[in-house]
C-alpha cells in the first residue's frame, strides 16, 4: 500500500496552519491520517477548541473511509441522513460528514492519505487541507 511519509504530512500540516494564521481564521487542528486510517502528524493551535481533534479526524477518517472528500459526504448526509448516522455509529463515531476531509491523492491518482481539519468554517478549513496538500506537490479531492 503505498502512503503519505511523515515529511508530507509534516508539510502539509504547517502550511495548514499557516494559510490560517494569514486568513486571520479561527484557530486550527489539523490531522493527517496514512491511507490506513492511521494518525502520521497532527497539530493544535493555541485556542482552538477541546473537541476539534476528535472532528478533525472524524472529517479525515470518513473521507477515507468512504474515498470521497467530506464536502461529498456532507451532500450525501443530507440525502440519506439514517445510513449517515449509521455510519458514524458503525465507525466508533469516527465518521464527520462535513468540509474540511480532504483525500490526499499521489501524482497516480492513488489515494495516500486524508487531512482532517477543524476549527473555522468548513469551506475556510478545506482552503486549509487543499493549501498544503499542494505545498508538499500532491493532489488533493475535498468532494
Amino acid at each position: 500500500m503505498t502512503t503519505i511519509s511523515l515529511k508530507d504530512a509534516s508539510v502539509i500540516v504547517d502550511t495548514a496552519l499557516a494559510t490560517g494564521r494569514e486568513n486571520s481564521y479561527d484557530p486550527l487542528t489539523v490531522i493527517i491520517l496514512d491511507a490506513g486510517g492511521h494518525i502520521v502528524a497532527a497539530k493544535r493551535e493555541d485556542g482552538s477548541g477541546i473537541l476539534r481533534y476528535e472532528l478533525a479526524n472524524g472529517k479525515a477518517y470518513g473521507a477515507l473511509g468512504f474515498g470521497l472528500g467530506s464536502r461529498d459526504l456532507a451532500k450525501r448526509a443530507q440525502k440519506v441522513p439514517g445510513f449517515m448516522s449509521a455510519a458514524s455509529d458503525a465507525s466508533g463515531g469516527r465518521c464527520v460528514p462535513a468540509p474540511g476531509g480532504v483525500l490526499i491523492k499521489n501524482s497516480n491518482g492513488q489515494i495516500i492519505g486524508a487531512v482532517g481539519i477543524s476549527g473555522d468554517t468548513g469551506d475556510n478549513d478545506e482552503i486549509c487541507a487543499m493549501a498544503g496538500i499542494e505545498a508538499a506537490g500532491l493532489r488533493g479531492d475535498g468532494g
